[in-house]
């Protein structure tokens, strides 16, 4: 069966997310942003094997810890979608910036592409490029779980912001309704910050998520 558990991390409360599969005890991890000790510690409390880290896209909070994980158990680090490559590059001065420690250096081992699926055990993802908040962002979605992971795309009576270089809020709209509410209303979402929603909730009660 798969599995997931959500760890905030950062000062930003950013939900980093654990997903692994019970028979093989195969895992991810998804936006390993920071506090590599709390989701280290999940790990060896449930036995896990670590296989990759996935992640949405390029900021510091969402990313800060996947260099240094990654190092340690020689995984590979897949996505964003290449346009976040800028973003991915600058974490150093992201983390100067906003008042962090130096992380370790985030080297992709494979960009994602609109389309593209990603494996964990048995079970398939699918990947869909969803720019606005960055213009490399990606969503993660298990058809098994009728989950989606919409980083900072959609949260729970909100969506995410656009005024950070390259941001867009048209494109982010637009990857809203094209991507993420072609989904069944009874999906259910994990966001870059915040509680869970569904589809259905946010489409109609979320009042910033309408088409201009």
């Amino acid at each position: 069966m798969l599995r997931y558990h959500t760890i905030p991390v950062t000062a930003y409360q950013q939900n980093c997310t654990i997903v692994w599969d019970d028979a093989s005890k195969q895992a991810v991890i998804i936006d390993a942003g920071g506090d590599s000790d709390k989701l280290l510690a999940f790990i060896a409390e449930h036995n896990l094997q670590l296989t990759a880290i996935w992640l949405t896209h390029g900021h510091l909070d969402h990313i800060g810890a996947s260099g240094e994980i990654a190092a340690l158990f020689n995984l590979p680090i897949i996505g964003p979608h290449h346009a976040d490559g800028f973003w991915v590059d600058a974490l150093g001065q992201q983390a100067a910036m906003f008042g962090f420690k130096q992380p370790a250096a985030v080297v992709v081992t494979q960009w994602l592409n609109d389309g593209d699926t990603l494996q964990l055990g048995n079970y398939q993802f699918n990947v869909w490029h969803t720019p606005g908040h960055t213009p490399g962002h990606v969503v993660i979605y298990s058809p098994d779980l009728a989950h989606v992971w919409t980083g900072d795309v959609l949260f729970a009576g909100s969506i995410g912001r656009t005024d950070f270089p390259q941001g867009n809020h048209a494109d982010l709209i637009h990857s809203i309704h094209s991507k993420l509410f072609c989904l069944p209303d009874d999906t259910t979402f994990s966001c870059g910050h915040g509680p869970q929603s569904t589809i259905g909730v946010e489409k109609r009660t979320n009042p910033l998520c309408k088409l201009t």
